[in-house]
C-alpha cells in the first residue's frame, strides 16, 4: 500500500520483496532458494535451519547489490523486514535508510541496531512499540494506515465480528466468551494457523450463535466486517499496532478491545471502548458500550487518524528530511 501510494504522488518504488508479490509493481524478488548446504556442513549439529539460510542469503545478496548500484538507482532505502542484515549493513549503503519497527523487540534486530554505523532513521509502527525498543533505539511514530477506500463504511449489522490469525495469542475464544456473556452472536474470520488451538479450545465453544465462517479474502472480509455491529479484539499479547481494529473503524465498526499494547492509542474512546486484559466480563461491558457508538464518527476518526494519507505524509517528510540532511 505504501509503494502504491508513493507512485501515485510521483515517486519511483523499486519493491524488493519474495517471488509471489504483487507484480503491479517493479518487484524485483528476493529468491529464498538458491541455497543449499553441503552433506558436509549438515553434519555440524549446530547448523541453522535451511530455511534460515536461504533468507539470509537472499538479504545478504541484496545488500550487497545496494552497496554495489544503490547511489546510482535510489535516493532512500526503506526497510520494513525483520531480517538483521538490512539493519547491520546500513553503515556501507551510499543512500540513507529509514527502518520501520513493525513488532516488540527481537534479539536478532537489537543485536544488529547496536552494530550499525550507518545513517539510519529508526521509526515506530505506534508509541506503543517507539516506547519498547527505546532501550535500543530512539524512533519516531509513524502509525500504520488502512486503505479507507477499500475498507469502506459499511451498514453495521446485529452480529459482532472477530477476525485474524486463530492462534492462542490472538485468542479469540475471549471474544466468543465475551460475546455470549453480551447476549450477541458472533463471526469469527481467519486462518486455522494452530491446528491443536482450534480444535481443543475454539472448535468446543462454536455454535448457538458462534459462527467461523472461514479464512476470506479481502473483499469479503470488509463486506463481514462493515455488516457487523462491534468488531472484538482480544489479544493475549501486546499488540505493537492493531491493525484489525484499525479496518473496523475504517468501515465505521466500533471496536471493543482488550487495553493492551498499542490498541489504547488506537482506539479512541470516540470509536471504541477498552475492556481490562483477559477479563471476559470487562470485554463483555465494552461491547454493549461500543455498539452505541454513531457509525460515522467511527469512520471520520478512521479517516483522519489512521487513513492512508497521514502515513505517506509522515513518511513522505522523513525522506525527504533523510535525503536533505546536513551530511548530504
Amino acid at each position: 500500500m505504501l509503494a502504491d501510494q508513493l507512485i501515485r504522488r510521483g515517486h519511483t518504488v523499486s519493491l524488493f520483496a519474495a517471488p509471489s508479490s504483487d507484480e503491479r509493481f517493479n518487484i524485483e524478488h528476493l529468491d529464498v532458494g538458491q541455497f543449499e548446504s553441503s552433506t558436509a556442513s549438515r553434519r555440524d549439529v549446530g547448523a541453522l535451519p535451511e530455511e534460515w539460510m536461504r533468507e539470509h542469503h537472499a538479504y545478504l545478496k541484496l545488500m550487497l547489490m545496494l552497496i554495489k548500484d544503490g547511489q546510482d538507482r535510489f535516493d532512500i532505502v526503506h526497510n520494513n523486514s525483520l531480517h538483521h542484515l538490512p539493519v547491520a549493513m546500513a553503515g556501507a549503503l551510499p543512500v540513507p535508510m529509514v527502518s520501520t519497527l513493525h513488532t516488540p523487540p527481537l534479539a536478532w534486530l537489537e543485536s544488529a541496531i547496536t552494530v550499525n554505523t550507518g545513517n539510519i532513521a529508526f521509526t515506530s509502527v505506534s508509541r506503543y512499540t517507539a516506547k519498547a525498543w527505546a532501550h535500543v533505539t530512539p524512533s519516531r511514530t509513524i502509525l500504520n494506515g488502512v486503505d479507507t477506500n477499500l475498507w469502506k463504511a459499511g451498514p453495521g449489522g446485529s452480529a459482532a465480528v472477530w477476525t485474524g490469525r486463530l492462534v492462542p495469542e490472538k485468542a479469540p475464544h475471549f471474544a466468543v466468551l465475551a460475546a455470549r456473556k453480551a447476549g450477541m452472536s458472533l463471526r469469527l474470520a481467519g486462518a486455522r494457523l494452530d491446528s491443536n488451538y482450534f480444535e481443543h479450545v475454539l472448535a468446543p465453544l462454536l455454535g448457538d450463535g458462534i459462527e467461523y465462517v472461514g479464512h476470506l479474502c479481502q473483499q469479503e472480509l470488509v463486506t463481514l466486517v462493515g455488516e457487523s455491529a462491534v468488531a472484538l479484539v482480544s489479544p493475549a499479547w501486546d499488540e505493537p499496532f492493531g491493525l484489525v481494529a484499525a479496518e473496523a473503524m475504517a468501515c465505521g465498526t466500533p471496536v471493543a478491545a482488550f487495553a493492551r499494547g498499542a490498541l489504547p492509542e488506537i482506539v479512541g474512546r470516540v470509536a471504541g471502548r477498552l475492556a481490562t486484559p483477559d477479563d471476559v466480563g470487562s470485554l463483555a461491558e465494552a461491547t454493549i458500550d461500543a455498539r452505541r457508538i454513531d457509525r460515522t464518527k467511527v469512520r471520520a476518526y478512521a479517516v483522519e487518524q489512521l487513513g492512508v494519507d497521514p502515513m505517506v505524509d509522515g513518511y513522505q517528510r522523513l525522506y525527504k528530511s533523510e535525503i536533505e540532511g546536513p551530511t548530504r
